[in-house]
């Protein structure tokens, strides 16, 4: 498997652990359909989970970036088109085994998809992932040049924000874990324009940044509630004080945020010499050379 290795030839152990990574889930839903565990209606629960796999591993692919420069792990890097590349085959996975709900009737899936919005949108996203995911390799990067290929890729974000709005869409009751994506989403977003606007963000910058996304993903879910069910958007916000149900979307965006912000912090007092090896941090606006390895939605991210 030549994409499991380095140019040098040696084995990446970073792309082995990410392809073992995004084979999991599938092969998850594969021993539940072949045990039986996956309900009365298996196409529908698979249609859910592969759909929710294929948003989930949309966003590795977009935290990759930010990874890398807060935790110091450059060869995180590696991993992007993998994950990649995987949010594009669990999407393109979840449309078939739509069509194969349909019985296989391609004129009511088409008609399905142009009549409803939700999933409209979803498929709008999925063409988007396919142009990204066959746009991955350097045969395309050196057909398009570097430039164009960057472009092409920063659509990964508005794909991204077209998957989630699908997801929240098509979610029938709590819609608890959309949000928190939504707001995981959010957090992306304002990380890449906070380090465009200044660069490289310190734990103060990465505590704000927590702060901030995590309002925004309250106040979308009072909205959210407000406009689709008509609850007292005070009240949803009054739910976010309440942990006796658990955390709420907002919480664990709050809480991941912050715990980047302190990893950030340890970094910093730490002396660069006894930091492990490979643990450096990467300085500046880390234009890298588009590669293949840089993956879906790669470029700049």
């Amino acid at each position: 498997m030549p994409f499991l290795r380095e140019r040098s030839g040696r084995w990446s152990v970073p792309k082995i652990v990410a392809f073992v990574l995004v084979l999991s889930p599938a092969a998850w839903v594969a021993w539940l359909a072949a045990t039986g565990g996956l309900g009365a209606r298996p196409f529908n629960e698979a249609i859910h989970q592969t759909g929710s796999w294929a948003v989930r591993f949309l966003l590795l692919s977009l935290a990759v970036t930010p990874a890398r420069r807060i935790l110091g792990a450059p060869k995180l890097i590696l991993t992007r088109r993998t994950v990649g590349v995987a949010a594009f085959a669990y999407a393109a996975l979840h449309l078939t085994l739509y069509v194969f709900d349909q019985k296989l009737d391609l004129a009511k899936v088409a008609s399905e998809i142009a009549l409803r919005v939700y999933l409209t949108i979803g498929f709008v996203a999925l063409l988007g992932l396919a142009a990204l995911a066959a746009t991955s390799t350097d045969g395309m990067i050196r057909r398009l040049g570097g430039p164009r290929w960057q472009a092409l890729h920063r659509l990964a974000y508005p794909i991204a924000a077209l998957a989630v709005l699908h997801f929240l869409m098509q979610t029938k009751l709590d819609v608890s874990e959309s949000m928190m994506v939504a707001g995981f989403l959010a957090w992306l977003l304002l990380y890449r324009l906070a380090y465009r606007l200044g660069g490289d963000l310190g734990p103060l910058r990465l505590a704000g940044l927590a702060i901030v996304a995590a309002g925004a993903t309250a106040l979308g879910e009072a909205a959210w509630y407000g406009f689709t069910t008509g609850v007292d958007a005070t009240l949803v916000l009054a739910a976010n004080l309440d942990v006796s149900f658990g955390l709420r979307p907002a919480a664990w965006v709050l809480v991941v945020g912050l715990a980047l912000a302190a990893v950030a912090a340890v970094r910093a007092i730490i002396p660069a010499g006894k930091r492990p090896r490979g643990a450096g941090g990467v300085r500046g606006p880390a234009r890298a050379p588009a590669t293949a390895s840089q993956g879906a939605g790669g470029g700049t991210r």
